[in-house]
């Protein structure tokens, strides 16, 4: 029979779980969307050479699990004598990993917009930021900017493996809690609500985005 009062005392370790999830992943998602909109502008502008070693790097992360990027980077990192705490490399690895999707959904909105509209920009005198800032890159967020909420909930949902790393996130909380008082049950079961609630409440706050920067409404998609 379940027992979730057994839960109770460790109350305050499941919300510090919680937030360390929140914040981790907030801070990843900055930081991963702002890489991969630099990243798809290069992947469509910048040399040959340049394209060849981002599609390397988009190829290797998509082709390889997140643990084991995971582990890599902070084993790999500790190697070279440089000791970041636990945290940081999580957030490094959660980063890379987003961006590396995020580049490719981000260059696909890109390469629908017609090159016709960018020339014209172009011959009204605009800079090339102002070219990729207000006619390549607001109407291809707003095309795309679905399938990178989605990939964002997935990198939040992905954290639970951060774990393995020490850090004492929500999937830690509740290990350590059934480590103690042996409810796995409750425990992993009160941990995937609070993974349910957080997708479902960013996915309300992608769609609230979505009508405000880009005029979406309800029924249009």
């Amino acid at each position: 029979m379940l027992d979730f009062q057994a839960l109770w005392p460790y109350a305050s370790l499941l919300a510090h779980g919680l937030l360390t999830t929140l914040w981790l992943t907030a801070i990843a998602i900055l930081l991963g969307l702002a890489l991969s909109m630099v990243l798809a502008w290069w992947r469509v502008q910048s040399p040959r050479a340049v394209r060849q070693c981002i599609q390397g790097y988009i190829e290797l992360i998509r082709n390889t699990p997140f643990l084991v990027q995971l582990l890599f980077i902070y084993f790999g990192i500790s190697a070279t004598g440089i000791h970041l705490p636990a945290a940081v490399c999580a957030v490094v690895a959660m980063t890379l990993n987003l961006a590396a999707y995020a580049t490719e959904i981000i260059r696909s909105g890109i390469a629908s917009i017609p090159r016709g509209q960018r020339e014209a920009a172009r011959a009204l005198g605009m800079s090339p930021y102002q070219v990729y800032r207000y006619v390549i890159l607001t109407p291809a967020m707003s095309r795309v900017f679905s399938a990178l909420s989605g990939q964002c909930i997935i990198v939040m949902l992905g954290s639970a493996v951060i774990s393995q790393i020490s850090v004492e996130e929500l999937t830690s909380a509740a290990s350590f809690i059934q480590s103690r008082n042996f409810r796995s049950m409750e425990a992993y079961l009160v941990a995937s609500a609070c993974y349910l609630g957080l997708a479902l409440l960013m996915r309300q706050g992608f769609n609230w985005l979505d009508r405000r920067w880009f005029g979406f409404k309800e029924g249009e998609r």
